[in-house]
């Protein structure tokens, strides 16, 4: 049996899904930009892709590389923020040597512009804007920055700055994805171009419902393995619809399937895989308590997860959450928008981008607020615990 066949689903390392179900609208927006670029002009806007950890982030960035591949004349560069911890070497990133000799005449040597010689506070970031925007007109470029939350400022400062120069002169694209901590992130960095960003600020969240059936139950079609619907409307209900969580129900089906070729995956063959499933969903919880743990958060993280107790479409709004917080200890306002922003920032509640007050939050994924009430030192829990009997 083919490798492929032996790995149909791959969760966590960012591979494309044997099923990119619920992104269409994203990946319009990206297909719009890269016909701009296809034509020689660069896209009205950037992009910014914004969600919590799991859902798809990189999977949208690698299908525009492929994308862009497949168009042919136009380049994609694919960086993260450790391939560029400096401004020197966000320079040498974008325009490596090699090429920038073919942008140069003849009698100046690289040696005459290299990274030694750029510096911010010699030649600021106009200096790059215009080499970039001269390789620009020789091919379009996408450039793809993943973990765009943990940019070095001194760094993000000049990127946004030249990309903004770049696109107004060349048939240039800049693509950022990362947390929800993303948008303050860039705020800190250039105002402006956050507020620039248009239709090319994109929410990447849980999938819907139909999307989520979809992403199990056409890659096992596909391979000639139908799921009975009670089976798989229980594995979308227990994966919460979370991109990852669905690779792992997959994943485990597709290898229960390989072991019992010809058996029908119904509500026993669910029942088989269970226990695998739910090691590697506690393992993926640990690392996120810990995380809150790290960042002094659990009992901001206790004080709201009875906010999103009852389903998958619990919401709450930025007075709930704010009440609660308070209600748990966190007087001073400063405190609870810092553990606010933290809970965004790793992902524990979700606010789609673009969205006018009243603010709504939702669980970045229901079952980790369960986990966290589960979890948490006894006098947060106890915190919540009264919460939750004062109907608050």
């Amino acid at each position: 049996m083919a490798a492929t066949e032996q790995r149909l689903f791959k969760p966590g390392d960012g591979a494309a899904p044997p099923e990119l179900a619920g992104r269409g609208g994203q990946q319009a927006v990206l297909s719009r930009c890269l016909a701009d670029l296809v034509g020689g002009s660069a896209p009205p806007h950037n992009v910014v892709l914004v969600g919590p950890r799991g859902n798809g982030k990189t999977v949208l960035l690698n299908w525009l590389k492929a994308a862009c591949v497949d168009a042919g004349s136009v380049e994609a560069l694919s960086l993260t923020p450790r391939d560029i911890p400096a401004p020197p070497a966000l320079r040498d990133a974008l325009l490596p040597p090699r090429g920038l000799a073919k942008l140069l005449p003849r009698k100046v040597g690289i040696a005459s512009v290299g990274s030694a010689e750029w510096t911010p506070a010699k030649n600021g970031w106009r200096n790059l804007a215009e080499e970039l925007a001269a390789r620009c007109r020789r091919k379009p470029l996408v450039v793809l920055l993943d973990e765009a939350h943990t940019l070095a400022r001194d760094v993000g400062s000049v990127l946004l700055n030249a990309s903004q120069q770049v696109r107004a002169e060349a048939p240039f694209l800049l693509v950022l994805a990362g947390t929800p901590g993303l948008p303050a992130h860039l705020n800190a960095l250039d105002t402006s171009f956050w507020g620039r960003l248009g239709e090319g600020l994109l929410g990447v969240g849980r999938l819907n419902n139909a999307a989520a059936h979809a992403a199990l139950a056409k890659p096992l079609k596909r391979h000639g393995v139908e799921i009975d619907t009670d089976a798989l409307d229980a594995v979308v209900e227990e994966s919460q619809h979370y991109p990852y969580f669905i690779q792992l129900w997959g994943d485990a089906l597709w290898q229960w399937h390989l072991a019992n070729p010809g058996a029908s995956v119904a509500t026993a063959a669910t029942a088989a895989v269970r226990d695998s499933v739910a090691a590697s969903v506690a393992d993926y919880y640990q690392g996120r308590y810990q995380e809150l743990a790290a960042d002094g958060l659990l009992s901001a993280a206790a004080a709201v997860a009875p906010l999103f107790q009852g389903g998958m479409e619990v919401t709450a709004t930025n007075q709930e959450i704010d009440h609660a917080l308070l209600a748990a200890g966190i007087d001073d306002e400063a405190g609870r928008f810092a553990a606010c922003e933290g809970l965004n920032r790793l992902s524990y509640m979700w606010c789609p981008p673009g969205q006018l007050p009243p603010v709504v939050w939702s669980a970045g994924i229901p079952s980790l607020t369960t986990y966290v009430l589960n979890h948490a030192p006894e006098s947060a829990r106890q915190g919540a615990a009264g919460r939750v009997s004062a109907g608050e």
